[in-house]
């Protein structure tokens, strides 16, 4: 496979997880068999040669209500997200929150307020670090979110300063006395070991606007240069452009490069972007500018300790080391060994609870791969990928009574072949329902119509009868696009999923799995039918049941 064919491969599957993911058949027991009104959409001929699986059941009783392949492991992409963030809630609890500290190594000279020795942060794995705090304490969504701006082709920002934890951490460094720092700053990124994130970058425990620049294109004449902007604004990274408004019938053509850049922690690290916007384009998704893309923050602690440097400055305290370097681990104590005398600044997240909002309602990847090592750490000092899928598998055997031969998850977060048959994913959901946090964790995902990677879901609405669903279907999407073995330019819908739960018309709450695998497709309009499809599935069961 060439190098470009890689990138439409890998494009498609980024899409996959954005936006949503059955061959009708199989033995089904007449007591539960799927109604006709369910079965028609499942016939289409979209679907003529793909595979459905579906169970749904009482919540409370475990009764099956109906019934289709649900023995079948089949793509289920990020409603793998219900196990790596129920697993989790349990583990810490919805009222957990991330503390994390600063700490010096050295004397500070209090006549002169200057530090000689260094500045320690040390990460906690706080997915945020302040930087989508709303003032009433949630995290701040939006509808398309930026960690797939560049597959879906545009992505709304949230409002919040994504620099704003580590300008009050520089703020309670100053307020301690501190006014140089005649030494170094260093991120502690000890907390769990980097894992590789789908090819991309080594995750670490320490985050800066979600580890991506993003930049902002905005409209412009015909022959102009296309006003742009970035953030966060950091001498770690910063953002060039050469793209220009053509002629209303060109093509839309944004590049960028390099992607990923891998020379954060070097001076003069740019990413550059170029192309063409055409003129009077109106942009997806959101139907207004900006345009939104984003670069990779490949390095994230070299990253965070240039931000923090940075934040230092304008809280007035001056830095001796260069602002733009490699973190210097070299210079971090044995793990464990701060003493709370040296103490001098601390951030406290919002509740667990949010990150799981945020996870669930806009299937954050990184966010679920990240949410599983906590659970690790939280459950048996796990540090590793592989030890923390293991300690997962242990609680599911034990506490939901899931074989792991029922399921196959390489992440947190449903990357690659992830899959799973319907009474795994059933007995998590119906697991959860006797946990403290079960409500927080309901809440966390999507509802249909309403908000997350559900809100598009609207065509249900158009059948009066259907449209009381709206906001009753709480359930996460999972969507995985890959390649067609035997056209490998030509893409197919591997799994489009749905899970969740469903506060029915009766006045009775039901579990759900839908899952359709192998659809052929011809671009991301196929997608969305599919996922279309599925939300008028979930609303038909909310009438029927």
């Amino acid at each position: 496979m060439n190098a470009t064919t890689n990138r439409q491969c890998k494009r498609w599957a980024v899409i996959a997880t954005a936006v949503l993911l059955v061959s009708c058949g199989g033995s089904v027991n007449s007591d539960t068999a799927v109604p006709d009104s369910i079965m028609q959409v499942m016939q289409k001929p979209a679907y003529k040669n793909a595979t459905w699986s579906m169970q749904v059941v009482d919540l409370d009783s475990g009764r099956v209500i109906y019934d289709l392949n649900s023995s079948a492991q089949l793509f289920i992409a990020s409603v793998r997200k219900v196990f790596s963030t129920g697993n989790a809630l349990n583990a810490l609890g919805a009222q957990h929150q991330f503390v994390t500290p600063v700490y010096r190594q050295g004397t500070v000279d209090a006549s002169g307020g200057t530090l000689n020795g260094n500045l320690i942060l040390v990460a906690s794995g706080d997915l945020t670090m302040g930087g989508r705090a709303n003032p009433d304490g949630t995290i701040a969504l939006t509808n398309f979110d930026h960690n797939e701006a560049n597959s879906l082709g545009n992505a709304g920002l949230s409002t919040p300063d994504p620099l704003a934890g580590y300008n009050a951490l520089a703020a309670q460094v100053a307020a301690a006395g501190i006014k140089t720092i005649n030494g170094d700053v260093a991120i502690d990124d000890r907390l769990f070991e980097p894992f590789d994130f789908r090819g991309e970058f080594d995750v670490r425990p320490i985050f800066v606007n979600d580890d991506l620049v993003d930049v902002t294109l905005n409209q412009s004449a015909e022959g102009s240069a296309v006003p742009f902007d970035w953030r966060p604004k950091s001498a770690a990274f910063a953002v060039q452009s050469t793209l220009t408004t053509g002629s209303a019938t060109s093509a839309l053509d944004i590049e960028l490069n390099p992607e990923p850049p891998l020379c954060i922690g070097v001076p003069n690290c740019v990413g550059n972007v170029s192309g063409n916007v055409p003129a009077g384009l109106v942009p997806i998704l959101t139907n207004a500018y900006p345009l939104v893309r984003t670069f990779r923050v490949t390095e994230p602690s070299n990253y965070a300790r240039t931000v923090f440097i940075e934040a230092l400055a304008r809280a007035g305290v001056t830095v001796t080391a260069a602002p733009v370097a490699a973190n210097p681990v070299q210079l971090l104590p044995a793990q464990g060994s701060y003493s709370s005398a040296q103490q001098v600044a601390q951030l406290t997240s919002a509740p667990f609870g949010q990150d799981v909002r945020y996870v669930n309602k806009v299937s954050y990847n990184i966010g679920a791969d990240v949410s599983l090592m906590l659970f690790g750490l939280a459950k048996n000092g796990s540090t590793t990928m592989s030890a923390s899928l293991t300690a997962e598998q242990s609680e599911l055997s034990s506490t939901f009574n899931i074989s792991p031969s029922q399921y196959h998850f390489i992440d947190g977060s449903g990357g690659g072949d992830t899959t799973a048959n319907g009474a795994a994913v059933i007995g998590m959901l119906r697991g959860m329902r006797s946990k403290p946090d079960f409500a927080t964790y309901v809440d966390s995902m999507p509802a249909l119509g309403v908000d997350g990677s559900l809100t598009t879901i609207t065509n249900f609405e158009a059948d009066a009868t259907l449209a009381g669903a709206k906001g009753q279907v709480h359930a996460k999407t999972g969507t995985y696009v890959g390649v067609n073995a035997s056209a490998p330019t030509t893409p197919i819908l591997k799994g489009q999923a749905l899970a969740g739960y469903i506060d029915a018309k009766s006045g009775r709450r039901i579990a759900f799995f839908l899952t359709v695998n192998n659809v052929p497709i011809t671009g991301i309009p196929d997608v969305l039918t599919a996922f279309q499809d599925e939300g008028t599935i979930a609303a038909m069961l909310w009438k029927l049941q």
